[in-house]
């Protein structure tokens, strides 16, 4: 959210009002059961031949991803050891990841390597080095908007594979509801913490241009914005404060950016089905994993 110091995470009230954004979309629940559909093969590959599986996540947050994440490895090779290293800049986030640790036996079987920086911090911290951890996965979930050079960000981390290793990011759809809410008003948007918005189109031009090869899945998931358009809707404001990065949507806008934002015209909070007067946002991320031959 908005401050004096420009922030590259969720801190202060913003933990609260993406907390809040994860319980009205059901996204982190979506991005869970499509990850069940197609990481268990993924991990087969990477596996082959390996009696120990190193984990980086970037941009964790409070864990509940990385921790389906680890499940599924646990349940595919119950016998194999696993290590998980994450870099979260948010403390408070941090914390929320330790204390759904506490409370699995299964997690706490792994041991973790927390890393409380920014991306940008753990790249400075870890590029001099001539010997640094090398991970079989990496996973960046929505992450990517964060960092200043994509180009730069994904080629470090893919430095970071071993053999026949996998980088997975996780990103908003090219031309989907976030993508055309930020570039549309970019010039009232992109000025906090994100400078630069980026979907999936920047990210696949960016591997393209490495001459990357990857895989693309799509995560769908649907949820309700009806409040959004109405002024009176607690709900509804809160979830346009989370989509906006704004602490007070009403008050950090012109009436005529508040209208154009809430309209279907412009498509920025897509109304693509309307069922007894109910508006549903629609919206998909994209899945890109690349490997390290």
């Amino acid at each position: 959210m908005t401050s004096g110091v420009q922030q590259t995470c969720y801190e202060g009230d913003s933990v609260d009002s993406f907390q809040f954004y994860l319980q009205q979309s059901g996204e982190h629940q979506a991005m869970t059961e499509n990850i069940n559909n197609f990481l268990p093969q993924v991990f087969q590959r990477i596996a082959k031949e390996k009696k120990k599986l190193d984990i980086l996540g970037v941009g964790s947050g409070g864990g509940q991803v990385d921790a389906q994440i680890l499940s599924i490895l646990q349940t595919t090779f119950p016998a194999m050891p696993l290590t998980a290293d994450i870099v979260e800049g948010s403390s408070k986030l941090v914390d929320n990841f330790k204390g759904l640790v506490a409370k699995s036996p299964n997690l706490q079987k792994i041991p973790f390597a927390w890393h409380v920086m920014h991306s940008e911090d753990y790249v400075k911290q870890e590029k001099p080095k001539a010997d640094r951890k090398k991970f079989d996965f990496i996973h960046m979930i929505q992450m990517i908007y964060y960092v200043d050079d994509l180009d730069e960000t994904i080629k470090f981390y893919h430095s970071l594979l071993k053999n026949n290793g996998r980088l997975m990011i996780i990103v908003e759809i090219a031309n989907g509801g976030w993508d055309i809410l930020w570039k549309t008003y970019k010039e009232e948007l992109c000025v906090d913490a994100i400078k630069e918005y980026r979907s999936s189109g920047e990210v696949i031009a960016s591997l393209e241009r490495q001459g990357l090869k990857y895989e693309e899945h799509l995560i769908a998931n649907r949820f309700d914005i009806t409040g959004c358009f109405d002024p009176s809707n607690v709900t509804g404001q809160r979830l346009l404060n989370f989509m906006t990065a704004r602490d007070d949507f009403s008050q950090s806008f012109t009436p005529e950016i508040r209208a154009a934002v809430c309209s279907g015209s412009f498509r920025c909070l897509p109304t693509s089905s309307w069922e007894k007067r109910v508006y549903k946002w629609r919206r998909k991320t994209s899945g890109c994993c690349t490997r390290r031959r």
